[in-house]
């Protein structure tokens, strides 16, 4: 029967396929609750700024609130039509800038036609995600938003459970903090943030609902999509 240990030393020696995928038979119950512990409720996220890493578990509201703000901008983007790619907790790595980092959610947007037919992301070649979201609900003991600038990634959302700051890549490589998104300009960030605060008065199927039904109400009645690159009209 399998102990912890054997698992671990299974897991180093077995060469994993492009998919990740590790079946470990006669596992008992002890066992079981025994990695369960040791890994926590939690995912883990990892960043690299050249000479350190971090790994850092994600609590159930850090999780909650990643998934609800993408949903919140699928909602967002589906309504107006517009290009959009959730990317989610994708690698951000670049071997050459020994810098890599994983985002809690990230977007292609503008640049989602050049990544569309893309199973793979490569940033040595592929554009970096448009829009990057960071949950603030614990301090990092790394400057991730330095290792989002190596990156070159244009926009980063940062959300604390309760204000929402949006940081913009100036072409001197530095984040500026900014009033609106970039990728969303007409986007009221009070309203956004409002509407995650509500996240306790509701489930998340009537908080997408209601959020929806107020950009229809408010932007997409007098909203025209912007051309495509290279589209005369």
């Amino acid at each position: 029967m399998a102990t912890v240990a054997d698992i671990a030393e299974e897991s180093v020696r077995v060469q994993p396929p492009p998919e990740p995928r590790f079946l470990l038979r006669d596992v008992d119950w002890e066992t079981y609750r025994a990695l369960a512990d040791a890994l926590g409720e939690r995912h883990v996220r990892l960043a690299y700024d050249g000479e350190s890493l971090e790994l850092m578990t994600v609590s159930r509201l850090h999780d909650k609130l990643s998934r609800l703000v993408g949903r919140l901008l699928a909602a967002l983007t589906e309504e107006l039509d517009l290009p959009f790619d959730s990317a989610g907790s994708l690698t951000l790595e670049r071997e050459d800038l020994r810098r890599g980092l994983e985002p809690d959610e990230c977007f292609y947007l503008e640049n989602e036609p050049r990544v569309r037919d893309k199973d793979e992301i490569d940033l040595a070649t592929d554009p970096p995600p448009d829009l990057a979201v960071e949950i603030d609900v614990s301090r990092s003991s790394l400057n991730r938003m330095s290792i989002y600038a190596s990156l070159g990634v244009p926009e980063v959302w940062r959300f604390d459970g309760a204000t929402l700051r949006v940081y913009r890549l100036s072409a001197g490589r530095a984040y500026e903090v900014a009033e609106r998104s970039r990728h969303f300009p007409f986007l009221p960030l009070g309203e956004f943030v409002a509407t995650l605060k509500r996240r306790g008065e509701m489930d998340e199927t009537k908080l997408v609902k209601s959020f929806r039904a107020w950009v229809r109400e408010q932007i997409a009645l007098g909203w025209s999509p912007p051309s495509p690159p290279g589209d005369g009209g």
